[in-house]
């Protein structure tokens, strides 16, 4: 009996394996994550304004604190350019790199963020 059971499970578990490397392997959807994550508080129409964070249309190559919002004043006086990369280390760790900043939300997962990143730096439609 423990011994057809143990094969029973041995076989589930490798008829599972497929559908875990397939889960793994599908890249996260940005725009998904950009609604989860982000757009509570930003939106991504330049006209779209909110009270509680800025519009990120067009934000990479944008100087911080430079679209119109009522911005940190850490975040104005940072002088970082909205590369990528930037963009990268500061959803990592928002208060990390602009200390002061009233950014809060973090993205921990490189891969969630680069596909919020892919998101946000694409033309705008």
């Amino acid at each position: 009996m423990i011994k057809k059971t143990l094969a029973a499970l041995s076989v589930a578990a490798v008829a599972a394996i497929p559908a875990v490397i397939s889960a793994q392997a599908t890249p996260p959807d940005g725009a998904l994550l950009f609604r989860q994550r982000c757009a509570a508080c930003h939106g991504m129409a330049p006209a779209q304004r909110s009270v509680l964070a800025p519009s990120l249309a067009g934000v990479v190559g944008r100087k911080a604190g430079s679209a119109p919002f009522n911005y940190s004043p850490a975040l104005k006086a940072s002088n970082i350019v909205w590369t990528r990369a930037n963009l990268d280390r500061f959803l990592t760790a928002p208060a990390r790199m602009v200390p002061g900043t009233r950014m809060v939300i973090s993205v921990t997962n490189p891969q969630q963020r680069a596909a919020i990143l892919d998101y946000m730096a694409r033309p705008a439609r």
